[in-house]
């Protein structure tokens, strides 16, 4: 029986644990490699390495919340994002429902605008640690093109 203040809120109420949507760019470049990028310093998992993106604004597409990202982040304007995978991460921080997008097509230089890094990866991925919502992506690639090593 609840008190005159209501039920108890649990910290992993369906209200704390509604999925947050992220627009995730897989930057392909010609030679097959992709694109990682290090979290900055006061961000959640900084120092991390992911794919880039970023949160999904009310009543912007996926494509659109991508384009913006990748802009704000990375100083790129793309081409045509080919939406590939949907995967659920439940972080400590929160639940994400992330939307990975192939890009092959970009214009404008690199320019890391938020103080992060960035590095071309093939399989086994060198750089270190990766977010845990990025391990998925290594064994997509790896199952795509026939990789029967270790992913990262």
């Amino acid at each position: 029986m609840a008190g005159p203040e209501g039920p108890p809120v649990d910290a992993q109420s369906s209200e704390a644990r509604r999925p947050v949507d992220v627009a995730v760019g897989v930057l392909i470049a010609p030679d097959g490699r992709f694109l990682l990028t290090s979290r900055p310093e006061g961000k959640v998992y900084a120092g991390h390495w992911e794919f880039p993106g970023g949160k999904v604004e009310p009543g912007e597409s996926i494509e659109a919340a991508l384009r913006r990202e990748l802009h704000e982040e990375l100083g790129i304007t793309i081409g045509a994002a080919t939406p590939w995978q949907v995967a659920m991460h439940d972080y400590p921080h929160a639940l994400v429902r992330l939307h990975f997008c192939k890009v092959f097509d970009w214009s404008g230089g690199f320019e890391m605008r938020e103080g992060q890094q960035m590095a071309w990866q093939s399989l086994p991925a060198a750089v270190k640690p990766l977010l845990p919502g990025t391990l998925p992506v290594l064994a997509w690639f790896a199952e795509e093109r026939g990789f029967a090593g270790p992913t990262h």
